[in-house]
């Protein structure tokens, strides 16, 4: 049986309320780009969060793209963020 793919979106915007993660326009989102492996797909967001510092209302995300297409299959564990 064949690995899965794993596939890692990285996505950003202007946030309404931080505490809630609520985008003020979803249609502007800025979409960084889908990666094959978690490290790559944090490099992008590190690249991306770096270029938005001086704005405090923009959130970078990295969404796993591979559990949207297979749910029921276990999920590989992650550090959590802090």
């Amino acid at each position: 049986m064949a690995k899965r793919q794993e596939l890692y979106l990285v996505f950003g915007g202007e946030l309404i309320d931080l505490a809630r993660d609520l985008f003020a326009a979803p249609e502007t989102l800025h979409l960084v780009g889908v990666y094959q492996s978690y490290k790559k797909a944090e490099e992008a967001w590190r690249g991306a969060t770096a270029r938005t510092v001086d704005n405090a209302m923009i959130r970078y995300f990295i969404a796993p793209l591979h559990e949207l297409l297979h749910p029921s299959r276990p999920r590989p564990k992650r550090r959590k963020r802090g």
